[in-house]
């Protein structure tokens, strides 16, 4: 049984973790949930409070928590020959990331790097601004610049009918506008790392998880906007994410998720729609398509992933998750498992 004081800092972990999901109700969630009373509940929550680890708005039926901003920085650096992405890690991006473990500050540093260099070598921009805003549980950062568009450029590269396209061609990783310099990994991998990631361009968005938050759209406009969010205590590592899909010695794994895909209102009913979702996927050795979000799939475009092209490619196993009971009859009517 734990003794009141390592109590007493379970009850107010879970404050803090759930106050995003529950700001008008979190003080009965804790009562519930530690079976307290709610006055012994409040006293927990109005700690946090005076701590500055949450803000309160309101007043009895009116009051909302909410996580306090223990940081908000925010600087633009103009993109000028010389400017280097591991001298502004070092100069300033560390110091305001503040005491993280060692695991998290890889990862921060990692992504870091590997997004700002992007917007050096690739964006065509003239600026770029970094933003990194910290809670008692999580750190966002964004890297957003002015330039022509991460989705823009993949279109005119590849000649692809449709902006939208360029989003699964992104997620499939080992995709560059640039192989001289860049291996085209850096993006797949860098948003596996953390809890929350996407980038916005164009009024198009990848996702690995969720909508950017509304302080985002409402301030970053033109250009390609990363945003990434990571919990301070995250027991992920760069090497744990690396060696996920790793086979042999490279990379050679891959999750393509299909709702990326669905473009317009027609639905994945069309062999060229299958044929664009597959473009690429011989880099790999095993491929992993994810059908969460996707309502239904066409006898053609099944037929072409799951049996014209798996008898062409039986070097490359493809796997399946997410479908719903209606895709995952189609995958098995086409020969998938």
């Amino acid at each position: 049984m734990p003794g009141v004081r390592e109590r007493g800092e379970e009850i107010r972990k879970l404050a803090l973790r759930q106050v995003e999901e529950h700001p008008r109700d979190l003080v009965k969630l804790v009562a519930d949930t530690f079976h307290i009373e709610p006055q012994t509940a409040r006293v927990h929550v109005q700690r946090l409070c005076k701590e500055n680890l949450l803000t309160e708005q309101g007043k009895t039926s009116d009051r909302s928590y909410a996580l306090a901003i223990l940081e908000n920085w925010q600087k633009q650096y103009q993109l000028t020959p010389g400017v280097r992405e591991d001298e502004i890690l070092d100069a300033d991006i560390l110091s305001h990331l503040g005491n993280l473990p060692d695991n998290v500050r890889s990862i921060w540093g990692t992504a870091f790097t590997e997004m700002f260099n992007n917007v050096l070598d690739h964006a065509f921009a003239s600026e770029a601004t970094v933003e990194i805003r910290k809670t008692a549980i999580a750190t966002e950062m964004v890297v957003h610049d002015n330039g022509v568009g991460i989705f823009k450029k993949i279109q005119q590269a590849m000649k692809l009918p449709d902006e939208r396209y360029a989003a699964i061609e992104l997620s499939k990783g080992k995709f560059t506008t640039d192989p001289s310099k860049h291996s085209g990994e850096g993006i797949f991998f860098t948003s596996r790392m953390f809890d929350k990631f996407d980038i916005l361009s164009s009024s198009l968005s990848f996702s690995r998880s969720t909508a950017q938050p509304q302080w985002i759209k409402d301030k970053f406009h033109e250009g390609t906007t990363v945003w990434m969010k990571l919990a301070n205590d995250s027991t992920r590592k760069p090497k744990d994410v690396y060696d996920e899909f790793t086979l042999g010695l490279g990379f050679d794994k891959s999750t393509i998720p299909i709702k990326l895909a669905q473009i317009g209102g027609g639905g994945l009913v069309s062999r060229s729609q299958a044929k664009r979702v597959l473009a690429g996927v011989e880099r790999f050795k095993r491929v992993t398509l994810d059908f969460t979000g996707v309502e239904w799939i066409g006898q053609a475009f099944a037929d072409e992933i799951f049996r014209v092209y798996r008898k062409a490619h039986p070097d490359i196993e493809i796997l399946t998750e997410g479908a719903n009971p209606d895709v995952a009859a189609m995958i098995r009517r086409a020969g998938g498992a």
